[in-house]
């Protein structure tokens, strides 16, 4: 029979917050005598044996089996708020099967760590409908194939992620593609406010990627097709029967159309067009009054108050190209541990000033232990301008990054 590892049943302290965001918060589990002895940890609330608090399994490698037993007791722990599984062998199967499992109400956060998976199927705790607030996956080689499915959880053109609050992916080994993947799922994501891609090998293109997320973007194609297929959808009402979904044809001849009605405004000097007459048998509909105000929406750029990104108001076109802001929602990006050189240092100091200028939120950018003095002149002038955002930046400017785990 398999050794039941130990049980530690622990009572937090009544000023300890419900979830904790620094990320040196391991100092605690590296001060237990039992770290690195499988055991199963069991933080209650207020000492009821029938109130769990937080559940954590480390070092003890399960089986499915037992590991299925887990999830059946999950939907009864009503007051689990933390699950943690550290160096547990979890599978693919088994993170599917946690993805899949109704949670209790309460539980928010979930910590995988050292727990390499083959198919890297970490990306299905961040699906669109999944209630996680807070996901730390650190030590799990997710690599650059990894980083693309997280990137793809975050957000799409047509999905985002609605939940996640903080995703911790340090010691991951990700790289230059990996950094541009989650770049790439920074740009429609407006939920996740705390990110750390510490020690992951990112060097100047994947910093570049990331530090152009939180600037200015460039509307991609397909985010453009998606935008407009929304603006229509909530023009005409928002009914499922009366959505029409335009291919690439459809929104070229709509795009014409609308430059043509431009033009013909600006050569009658203010003064409204007259609707054509086209005859009802004919190939051409007439134009409606909805038909046209869309068509001014699409063109002319006018948002529609939704929340999504591609619908902001601060969406325009200039010199022919349709810009939109980029990421406003992090508030702390930690890229500490990397291969960033001084190159890479302007482009994230002209990213923080156009945050500025668009109301972006991000308050923490640590960059220390990467390829570039201390002394730079860009890295001194972000830390005055993170230091001025935020008073305790500059008091937590110390080593508090994360260390690899035994």
């Amino acid at each position: 029979m398999k050794e039941v590892p130990p049980v530690i049943r622990q009572i937090p302290s009544a000023v300890e917050s419900e979830v904790t965001f620094k990320e040196d918060e391991d100092s605690k589990i590296a001060a237990s005598p039992l770290r690195g002895t499988p055991c199963l940890c069991i933080e209650l609330e207020n000492d009821d044996p029938h109130c769990t608090r937080k559940m954590k399994i480390s070092g003890w490698k399960v089986n499915y089996k037992i590991f299925k037993a887990v999830l059946k007791m999950l939907p009864a722990m009503t007051t689990l708020q933390c699950l943690h599984f550290w160096q547990a062998a979890l599978s693919d199967p088994m993170v599917i099967s946690l993805a899949n499992t109704s949670l209790g109400s309460n539980l928010r956060a979930v910590t995988l760590e050292g727990n390499p998976l083959l198919q890297h199927s970490f990306h299905v705790l961040l699906s669109e409908d999944s209630n996680i607030s807070h996901l730390s996956l650190r030590n799990n080689r997710i690599g650059e194939e990894g980083a693309r499915l997280i990137g793809l959880a975050l957000s799409t053109s047509k999905s985002a992620n609605k939940n996640l609050l903080s995703l911790n992916l340090a010691f991951n080994n990700i790289g230059d593609a990996g950094a541009m993947h989650i770049a790439k799922g920074l740009r429609l994501n407006n939920t996740l406010v705390i990110l750390s891609l510490a020690n992951n090998n990112i060097g100047d293109t994947g910093a570049a990627h990331l530090a152009m997320t939180l600037g200015e973007l460039t509307l991609q194609h397909e985010e453009i097709v998606e935008r407009r297929r929304m603006m229509l959808h909530k023009i005409q009402g928002g009914s499922g029967a009366n959505i029409w979904q335009p291919s690439f044809c459809h929104t070229q001849r709509f795009k014409q159309r609308g430059d043509q009605e431009l033009k013909q405004k600006k050569g009658l000097d203010g003064k409204r067009p007259q609707s054509r007459n086209v005859k009802s048998g004919g190939k051409e509909k007439m134009s409606s009054p909805l038909e046209d105000k869309s068509s001014c929406a699409l063109i002319e750029g006018e948002a529609l108050d939704t929340g999504n990104p591609l619908l902001v108001q601060s969406v325009h076109r200039r010199d022919g190209v349709l810009y939109m802001p980029g990421n406003t929602t992090l508030t702390s990006l930690n890229l500490a541990g990397n291969k960033i050189t001084e190159k890479s240092l302007p482009l994230f100091l002209a990213s923080l000033e156009r945050q500025e200028d668009m109301g972006g939120n991000l308050q923490r950018l640590v960059l220390q232990r990467n390829l570039f003095p201390a002394d730079a002149e860009c890295y001194i002038k972000i830390k005055e301008m993170k230091a001025l955002a935020d008073p305790l930046v500059e008091q937590n400017s110390g080593p508090t990054e994360e260390e690899p785990k035994e």
